[in-house]
């Protein structure tokens, strides 16, 4: 199965699984722009790939961010606070809840909505479980989101 590099340690991108989605922009979207994507993976009609160098764009309108969870994930969520302080933007975040890391208190802490995720997401479709826990955090000024009822 082509998911299977999802998995392992030769990547850092893990797919968004599609009902996670669906219930996440039921609350926040709809989503103009997914700014981590691949034409196999994006979760909106407009994305940016690899190759469009996403951290160098400006970004428009509710976007959602799934980035890779290697070494340079401080880069993007910096940068998913930047494009939120910069105005107009709202920034909706799948990551690793990695608690521990100067990344996250930096940027996430002071400048986050933050929902932790109950149990561990099954990502790209995969068998089993995420190795790590995951929260959802949203960068929006103000926060701009629908009723739940």
């Amino acid at each position: 199965m082509a998911s299977n590099v999802h998995f392992s340690s030769a990547s850092d991108d893990w797919a968004t699984p599609q009902e996670f989605f669906d219930q996440v922009a039921s609350v926040y979207g709809p989503f103009d722009l997914d700014v981590c994507a691949s034409p196999e993976n994006a979760k909106c009609d407009r994305f940016l790939t690899k190759d469009d160098d996403s951290l160098a764009q400006a970004w428009a309108g509710r976007c959602w961010m799934n980035p890779p969870y290697g070494r340079k994930i401080g880069r993007w969520v910096e940068k998913a606070v930047s494009e939120m302080q910069r105005g107009g933007v709202t920034v909706v975040c799948l990551l690793p809840a990695r608690t521990d890391t100067a990344w996250w208190h930096k940027w996430v802490i002071p400048h986050g909505h933050i929902e932790f995720i109950q149990g561990r997401l099954k990502f790209g479709g995969g068998v089993n479980s995420a190795p790590f826990p995951s929260a959802l955090v949203v960068f929006s000024a103000p926060l701009n989101r629908k009723n739940r009822n």
